[in-house]
């Protein structure tokens, strides 16, 4: 019916569309060709081995004897035993024991491979192993009394289902056994000697006679399943009942419609897209078992059997020795079995193998040998490419059905046209008067309309004006507040580095009549020339008597007694090298002596609360200039502290690693690397503390973290704080009416400097922080930023919104 109602231009308009190599006009870009492919990524083959129990058999004959294997599957690696002594191990990717249950094996062996088929990649899932050591049994075992008795076959086929939707997506399957060198179809028995065809455009192995099968549930696959299995050829020996005398092959093909919404897909302007389509297969392969003929006891046609199922197991192992060896020519053409994997061995699918073995100690060569395979076949590396296909003929029907519908949209159109022009002529006459009218009112109203813009423009201007004014005015006040924010932080710093020093000294003084009686090794008789050295000279002052002892005892011979055995003597060394780094003129020859490096080991090795508050402490003063700064964070300071505000319980302690993270805070260059070391998050638990010393350094890293975040948006481009990525805004909140003068002070500056920045404002009224900005515009106890808070709710768009909102649910309230 489309192709009826297409003009011979439209229908060439349509196929130029479809062939130009210019961009499609339906929103993806148009290739050369219909199809394409991911780059080639590299897959290892990977290998499990699984070990069937004994049989009635084994257990009366080899009752005496012991197993020839040994398992070791939490390291992924078996013993073979050579004799009683000696045992060789071999590695693999998984080791799985007698009593793994098939679920175990399904999980471990097949599905990475079936999840990478479902994304569109092709997979390969294969069996190998003596006859009688459970391949079927692995594979394609179908037992509807208990279902935890499923081969992988059937658990494949049940996950290929759940993770397609039958409406657009289609699985197609094909059952094959290679009997005697000659393909035959075991859903078709009637085709024979099938043959094999190379597709060097797809670059795969095609089989062209053989059955296709689509499957629309697990019903239809089982039946296909036991149909395929009642023709495989099967034969009585002494070591199985039934051994398979053929190589059965399982192919199922999945095309599946990719999600464009969720490839990001931009579509047209008709709303039309190319579908893309991936294409994969998964081949699951039931290798016939390798036997020798003096232990099977076959003869006749189950020795020619026998012969053809070893000729082409060794034309397999063959390929796999050259590729592992990475060999130039890999004889792929010696066997159809080899051509039928030459997708699955250095080819381009996910390939898992299953290699099965026996206990008995009888066949030991045979295991042997089975090992050795796995082992070159975790040699062979594949790359596994993903492709993806255009449905143009898709996209052509879906077009032509939208052209029918335009055409048929169009007839009704015109009819309607016509009718639409006999009310024109009638409109057109009424117009004419209406224009008349309105021409003279437009003459009056014109006049008015130039008056109204002059004024506009000189209220434009005066307007103008004011917001330069308020502008700079703004810009000078936060400039103050943050000189007079800097000063009062720089004074409790300083008040508190004073209480500390002088609850050291006296620690000091008292460790050095401890130490005064006895001979010390080299690092304490440094210890007691420094401890005896401040003795003396306390009263001229702290500082100074800091100074003096290092001049006397020299900080490279300090350093080494942060790393004494003894904690009293690391506590009294990290204590004066903490009170040596609170002046600044003595942080370089810190840095140079390696200080830093020895301060943060002692921070990360120490068990000590009170050695680690120490360090910390000191680590704090390096860190409140910003030369330093740098320094540290390459250091890995950031992610130390973050592991100690987790670990310590001690308040101090946690005051100093906050009191450390909040001067780094301060640091514009760093703070990417601060939230992303996990800087933000350790301040955020600790604000959780009992303790408001804590609460305030949290306060303070957040409000200098804000600060430098402010600068930078007035400077460049205003984008979303890091804080609030961080989850910060929730704490600030919560903290911002806590009642401690110093907590709230830094708060409030906090959310002063957040609401700078306009990129901000959502999240602050999303989050609730608008509510605290109108009380600190109103209630803070410092008029400036009183003024600032209120200034910066004017100034925002967001943030005026929100306030004559608020103001007017508060006046209906």
């Amino acid at each position: 019916m489309a192709n009826s109602r297409l003009s011979a231009a439209d229908r060439a308009i349509l196929q130029k569309c479809l062939s130009s190599s210019s961009p499609s006009p339906f929103g993806r870009p148009k290739r050369a060709n219909s199809s394409k492919e991911d780059g080639p990524v590299s897959g290892r083959v990977r290998v499990a081995v699984r070990l069937r129990p004994r049989n009635a058999e084994e257990l009366k004959a080899d009752f005496d004897f012991a197993d020839c294997v040994e398992l070791e599957p939490e390291l992924h690696r078996l013993k073979l035993r050579k004799n009683n002594w000696d045992s060789e191990t071999f590695q693999f990717d998984e080791v799985l024991t007698e009593h793994a249950s098939q679920k175990r094996v399904y999980e471990v062996v097949a599905k990475p491979v079936v999840e990478s088929v479902l994304q569109g990649y092709n997979g390969t899932i294969m069996a190998y192993g003596q006859t009688g050591t459970g391949k079927t049994y692995t594979l394609g075992r179908l037992d509807e009394e208990d279902d935890s008795n499923r081969g992988i076959m059937v658990r494949a086929v049940e996950d290929i289902l759940a993770g397609v939707s039958l409406k657009d997506d289609s699985i197609t399957v094909s059952y094959l056994q290679l009997y005697m060198e000659v393909i035959q179809d075991l859903l078709a028995p009637e085709k024979e000697n099938i043959p094999i065809v190379d597709d060097p455009k797809m670059r795969d192995v095609l089989v062209p006679g053989a059955s296709v099968v689509e499957i629309k549930d697990h019903k239809s696959f089982s039946e296909l399943l036991k149909a395929g299995e009642a023709n495989r050829a099967v034969a009585n020996t002494k070591l199985n009942a039934e051994s398979s005398r053929s190589h059965a092959i399982l192919v199922v093909n999945v095309r599946k419609l990719v999600d464009e919404a969720q490839e990001n897909t931009s579509l047209g302007a008709q709303g039309f897209f190319v579908p893309t389509v991936r294409r994969s297969k998964l081949v699951v392969v039931d290798l016939a078992g390798s036997e020798r003929i003096d232990k099977s006891g076959v003869g006749g046609s189950s020795l020619d059997e026998a012969k053809s199922i070893n000729l082409s197991l060794t034309a397999l192992g063959k390929c796999i020795n050259a590729l592992a060896e990475g060999s130039s020519h890999v004889p792929i053409r010696d066997s159809k079995l080899t051509r039928l994997l030459r997708d699955s061995f250095g080819g381009t699918a996910r390939t898992s193998l299953v290699i099965t073995i026996g206990p008995s100690p009888r066949h030991r060569g045979e295991t042997a040998s089975t090992i050795m395979f796995g082992q070159r076949a975790m040699k062979v590396e594949n790359m596994v490419r993903l492709k993806e296909e255009f449905d143009y003929k898709s996209l052509c029907r879906r077009l032509e059905r939208e052209i029918d519908r335009l055409l048929i949209e169009n007839e009704r159109h015109t009819k309607a046209m016509l009718g639409a022009e006999n009310l024109e002529r009638v409109y057109e006459e009424m117009a004419a008067t209406e224009k008349l009218k309105h021409e003279k009112e437009l003459i009056e109203l014109s006049s008015r309309l130039d008056a109204a813009h002059a004024e506009k423009e000189r209220v434009q201007l005066d307007l103008n004006k004011s917001q330069t004014e308020i502008q700079l005015q703004k810009e000078k006040l936060g400039e103050e507040i943050n000189r007079r924010l800097n000063l009062e932080t720089e004074n409790t710093v300083l008040s508190q580095k004073l209480l500390q020093l002088q609850s050291e000294i006296d620690e000091m003084r008292r460790a050095i009549d401890k130490m005064r009686s006895g001979s010390h090794s080299k690092a304490d008789r440094s210890l007691n020339v420094l401890k005896l050295s401040q003795s003396k000279d306390g009263c001229k002052g702290e500082k100074s008597t800091i100074v003096k002892l290092l001049e006397q005892v020299g900080i490279q011979n300090l350093l080494p007694l942060l790393k004494s055995p003894d904690e009293d003597v690391q506590l009294q060394a990290s204590r004066v090298i903490a009170n040596f780094a609170a002046d600044e003129a003595n942080q370089e020859k810190i840095f140079e002596a390696g200080g830093l490096s020895s301060l943060i080991d002692i921070l990360q090795g120490s068990k000590d609360e009170t050695i680690c508050c120490v360090a910390a402490g000191a680590i704090a003063n390096l860190a409140m200039h910003e030369v330093n700064q740098v320094m540290i964070v390459e250091k890995g300071a950031i992610e130390i502290l973050a592991i100690k505000a987790q670990n310590v319980k001690d308040p101090q302690t946690l005051r100093m690693v906050a009191g450390a993270l909040a001067n780094l805070c301060g640091n514009g260059e760093i703070q990417v690397k601060l939230k992303d070391d996990g800087g933000i998050k350790a301040l955020l638990r600790m604000g959780e503390s009992e303790y408001l010393d804590v609460k305030a350094q949290v306060g303070r890293g957040l409000a200098n973290f804000a600060k430098c975040e402010s600068r930078r948006a007035l400077q460049e481009c205003q984008i979303k704080s890091l804080l609030l990525e961080e989850g910060a805004l929730p704490w600030i909140v919560k903290n911002a009416n806590n009642g401690a003068e110093l907590i709230c002070r830094h708060i409030e500056m906090a959310l002063c400097h957040l609401a700078q920045n306009e990129s901000n404002a959502e999240d602050l009224v999303t989050g609730g922080a608008f509510p605290e900005l109108v009380r600190i515009s109103r209630e803070s106890a410092k008029e400036d930023v009183r003024n600032l808070a209120y200034r910066l709710v004017c100034a925002s768009p967001v943030l005026q919104a929100e306030f004559l909102r608020f103001s007017g649910a508060s006046s209906d309230a």
